[in-house]
């Protein structure tokens, strides 16, 4: 007769939490075969979103980009201390899209983009984070009706558009926010916090 123990059901939910937790999210590998759409004037798009929302690290901001990179829409938000989870950051990327604009579900193809831009420490390096935030931006934007565009890092080096290889050193997460031009109409109001947050905050108290 043999003896053996069971594997408790804690420890297997346990496992299997860790394991789906890992699949949300995209390597750099699968974010590059993806077919995101190039950006034509990242730095400006960059410089756009870093003037309206003066992201500090651990600052999220998505906008939206109409077909000829004008930005439409966009909003900020903090991500609260938990682990980094694709499904919780496509919930508060959604939330936030939710807000600033309407979607394009009824639209055979879409004709808007979403980009993120994510404010963080370190160095430009891909990180199991990004891939939660890219893989994050891709279902918040399918479910949204939008294509999804470029996932931008911001440190204090200066930005990256990852899987591009194109970057700048400013802004940066240290630099102070470049005037709009004359010509261009005034900024959108940045908009902050709402449901996103309070998703980010319930996800960290657990």
């Amino acid at each position: 007769m043999t003896f053996g123990f069971a594997p408790s059901s804690a420890a297997s939910l346990s496992t299997s939490a860790s394991a789906v937790s890992a699949s949300r999210l995209l390597e750099p590998a699968e974010w590059a075969a993806a077919g995101i759409p190039l950006l034509r004037s990242p730095r400006e798009v960059v410089s756009g979103l870093h003037t309206r929302h003066h992201p500090k690290p651990s600052t999220a901001v998505v906008g939206v980009l109409d077909a000829d990179e004008r930005l439409l829409a966009s909003a900020s938000f903090i991500r609260r201390p938990a682990p980094a989870d694709g499904w919780m950051f496509r919930n508060a990327l959604l939330a936030q899209l939710r807000r600033v604009i309407p979607h394009d579900l009824r639209r055979r193809t879409p004709v808007r983009t979403a980009v993120l831009l994510y404010c963080r420490e370190g160095n430009a390096r891909w990180t199991e984070e990004d891939g939660a935030w890219m893989w994050g931006l891709r279902d918040a934007c399918t479910l949204h009706g939008l294509r999804c565009g470029a996932y931008i890092t911001l440190t204090r080096d200066g930005w990256q558009v990852l899987g591009e290889g194109r970057g700048g050193r400013r802004p940066n997460a240290d630099s102070e926010p470049e005037p709009f031009a004359t010509s261009d109409a005034p900024p959108p109001s940045p908009r902050t916090g709402g449901a996103a947050s309070e998703v980010l905050r319930r996800a960290a108290a657990r």
